[in-house]
């Protein structure tokens, strides 16, 4: 059992640099044209959007609830909104990546069908757009509009039960359709660009084409890679569950498995400046500016100033 004492200072000290890194990867993806117009990088914005959002609303939530020791008395409507932002966001946030690992083979293998500005509006924003609808329209309905009344629960981080969750039907669409196949496509279509984009390099043996589409490849793959450590395990854990074992059997690796997946929206900006060689440049110019000005400061501030009444030193 990991203590909220602990759990508060591990959101804590992965949070604060994740803002600001996830500011930065969203300001040079909006601000530089040719990083904006990518196609490629047009999921990966919205993705950082919602981070930014949960960043800002959940995560402190979750820090003020661990540091009272849990004990935080809060709203229905209040808790709606929790787990809106909280489930409906993190829902979203995989659907939408699930069908980046789809575009991409489209975006390396298939290119002629977003030559067009009317090809690009059928292959590449509608699906983002009908992803996005759906999404925020079913979770929606889930939290502030559903059939039955949902309850506080005021002892969890995730402070609502939610009603629809005794429909089986629901349970099952949800465990099946929004966990089990996203987590399924992000496997199997990573590997498969994997293994296309490997052979095509083998067998055309073009290194300027393999140049051109690396950077999408590793970009993909190393996001994939972050979703099947701190997103499979929760719903490895939460399918299990579903299907009759005894909730005390598996009862720590789902706290442990629920606490790691909230590690993944923090982490994905970082991952999105590592596998993006242009903002990675930039990221460790600053850091390597910040290092030389901290090594230089002592050195100036030890010099022999002419001092007068206007002029202070620390």
């Amino acid at each position: 059992m990991i203590s909220n004492t602990a759990t508060f200072w591990s959101y804590l000290i992965i949070l604060i640099p994740s803002i600001v890194c996830s500011l930065f990867v969203l300001y040079h993806l909006l601000r530089d044209r040719t990083l904006r117009q990518a196609l490629n990088n047009h999921v990966i914005i919205l993705i950082l959007i919602i981070d930014l959002i949960c960043e800002i609303t959940i995560y402190p939530w979750m820090l003020y609830f661990y540091q009272h020791e849990g004990v935080w008395k809060r709203s229905l409507i209040f808790c709606e909104i929790w787990a809106f932002l909280d489930w409906g966001l993190y829902i979203t946030h995989s659907v939408l990546f699930a069908w980046a690992t789809i575009e991409r083979h489209i975006l390396i293998f298939h290119d002629k069908w977003v030559l067009t500005k009317k090809k690009r509006w059928f292959v590449h924003y509608l699906p983002l757009i009908l992803i996005l609808l759906y999404c925020l329209i079913f979770y929606s309905t889930v939290f502030f509009f559903s059939s039955c009344q949902n309850s506080v629960d005021n002892s969890k981080t995730y402070c609502i039960h939610t009603c629809l969750y005794n429909n089986v039907v629901y349970s099952m669409w949800e465990l099946i359709v929004h966990q089990i196949l996203t987590i399924l496509t992000i496997v199997i279509f990573s590997i498969a660009l994997l293994v296309r984009v490997l052979w095509q390099k083998h067998r055309l043996n073009q290194p300027v084409r393999w140049r051109k589409y690396r950077k999408m490849t590793i970009q993909l793959l190393s996001i994939s890679f972050l979703y099947l450590i701190f997103c499979f395990p929760y719903t490895l854990a939460y399918t299990i569950s579903l299907f009759g074992l005894p909730y005390e059997v598996i009862a720590d690796f789902m706290l442990y498995s629920i606490f790691f997946s909230y590690f993944m929206l923090p982490l994905f900006s970082f991952v999105c400046v590592l596998s993006l060689p242009e903002l990675r440049t930039k990221f460790i110019n600053i850091f390597y500016l910040q290092r030389q000005v901290r090594r230089i400061g002592p050195g100036i501030l030890g010099m022999k100033v002419p001092i007068n009444n206007h002029i202070h030193v620390r």
